[in-house]
């Protein structure tokens, strides 16, 4: 039986036995078969839907290997405060707030996230005393970018017990006067701390956040996501689990978990109603922090979180930016292996963002696989070119250096830090242009096939699921996405010269333009 019948199209396998091919057959929401349209339209039943792409390219389902679903759904629905909302001051950043404290009652928090200082006139980020002039009513919490840093207003302050007395949480860094000692109210490093005391948004206004999220996700052709936060836990699972039965994501999930989640899990499993291809757990997030300046977890102890993962048989998702956490994670996934030798273990490394080629030799050998943000080279780079060292320029976002050291290579989006958008990365991993046209490291360019594949089957390697997802290929999960032209064909002029048209996931299409 044949329940959908894709024909007359241009379809990219990325399988090595047919990388090309003209119509796929799917059933029971795998793909049946794959071939010339005239062969496959002869399996057609009664019952059986087919689909003319009209010689429209499609290509395994993208998947986003590192995004943070919870942050991406609360920044959807959250004071937007960055350039892309047309930001580009701190007195523009005022009157959002302002603007929802005027519809807000007194005392209710205002969330608000997205400023870079980069991006705005004053070339500083605000501090509490400017929020107070927009919201003196309200406590304010309002995140940087990237989510690394927080700003409070004076009433949050209060709210959450910091002051001038208070010292800072492990491996965070709160401004001060340095005249006073009060705090300015921008806080580094505080997620974790403030995520335990500022209180959580209502249920319906997450929900609403989630919903959104999942209608961005499949509308850029994104068939699944890892999930990498490291406060995933059973409550979180449940939520997920939950926003997936009522239709809120129609992409498959994989989680990652926190050391603690993960030990619950491992003690007595999370109870799913769903099937295990759309609701998995692979993977425990371990944050390697250098705000303070130096490495947080020590070397020491993060060799224990390692090794232990390691030797209970899981994996580790090790958060590492810059070489001295690099190397710090490279040298505990060694020390786990010299301990207790694993075949195949497929640690990873998570951004990996600045490696040149000695570094990028160490993370090979070790059979580490690295998930990597091309995007970041096209949303961020112009601020790269003006803030990073010239002599670091070149070994930022390695594509062709990691590729050539032989290390296996996935992309994700980072979202909400950039948009979730795979095109944008499969355009800057071939050109490395910024978004105004600058070139960042050229050199590290990598061909279209390549960029696609860190899209599809590298992003399935990394969570262990080659055998079903990243290739179209009879037995494999029906998960498509089409597109308006072949991106090995169109010049890479603009990513937006190609478009998402068709999303499907179990051989349902779940958005169409």
């Amino acid at each position: 039986m044949t329940s959908l019948i894709l024909v007359d199209g241009n379809v990219i396998t990325l399988d090595p036995r047919r990388p090309r091919a003209q119509a796929a057959t799917i059933d029971r929401g795998r793909i049946q078969a794959v071939g010339a349209s005239a062969d496959l339209l002869a399996l057609k039943t009664p019952d059986t839907r087919v689909l003319h792409l009209e010689g429209r390219t499609v290509v395994p389902g993208f998947i986003d290997a590192h995004l943070h679903l919870r942050a991406l759904a609360e920044s959807l629905i959250n004071v937007q405060t960055g350039s892309d909302a047309g930001v580009t001051s701190l007195e523009d950043i005022k009157d959002r707030v302002r603007e929802q404290a005027a519809a807000l009652p007194p005392g209710a928090w205002i969330r608000a996230g997205g400023y870079d200082e980069n991006d705005l006139a004053e070339k500083r980020p605000p501090t509490r005393w400017d929020l107070d002039q927009a919201a003196p009513d309200h406590p304010v919490k309002l995140t940087h970018r990237a989510g690394h840093a927080h700003v409070l207003n004076s009433l949050a302050l209060r709210a959450v017990g910091l002051s001038k007395e208070s010292s800072e949480p492990e491996g965070g860094l709160m401004e001060r006067d340095l005249d006073t000692g009060e705090p300015n109210g921008v806080l580094y490093g505080f997620g974790d701390w403030l995520n335990a005391r500022v209180p959580p948004l209502a249920e319906a206004d997450l929900d609403r956040g989630v919903s959104l999220a999942g209608q961005l996700l499949v509308s850029l052709g994104v068939t699944s996501f890892q999930d990498a936060s490291p406060r995933n836990d059973l409550a979180r699972w449940q939520d997920m689990e939950r926003w997936l039965a009522e239709g809120r994501l129609a992409s498959r999930v994989t989680m990652m978990l926190g050391l603690e989640g993960w030990e619950a899990w491992r003690g007595a499993g999370f109870p799913s109603r769903l099937p295990e291809d759309r609701l998995r757990v692979c993977g425990v997030k371990i944050v390697i922090d250098e705000t303070t300046g130096r490495l947080n977890p020590d070397q020491v102890t993060l060799n224990e979180m390692v090794s232990a993962v390691h030797q209970a048989g899981g994996q580790v998702a090790l958060h590492a930016i810059e070489p001295p956490a690099v190397e710090a994670a490279c040298t505990s996934v060694a020390e786990a292996e010299r301990r207790y030798p694993r075949k195949d273990a497929r640690h990873r490394i998570e951004h990996c963002s600045l490696c040149p080629p000695d570094l990028a030799a160490r993370v090979a050998a070790l059979g580490i696989v690295i998930v990597t943000h091309p995007a970041f080279v096209y949303y961020n780079g112009d601020r790269y070119l003006k803030t990073v060292a010239l002599k670091d320029q070149p070994h930022l976002y390695p594509l062709a250096t990691l590729a050539d050291a032989g290390v296996g290579l996935a992309a994700a989006s980072d979202a909400p830090i950039v948009p979730p958008n795979p095109l944008a990365g499969l355009y800057a991993a071939v050109t490395r242009r910024t978004r105004t046209g600058a070139l960042l490291g050229p050199h590290q360019a990598v061909a279209v096939e390549d960029a696609l594949r860190m899209l599809t089957t590298g992003a399935a390697f990394a969570a262990f699921e080659e055998d079903t997802k990243g290739v179209i290929a009879p037995g494999r999960l029906a998960d498509l996405t089409v597109l308006s032209a072949d991106p090995t064909e169109t010049p890479a002029e603009d990513p937006g010269d190609i478009q998402v048209t068709m999303t499907v996931v179990g051989g349902e299409v779940v958005w169409s333009a």
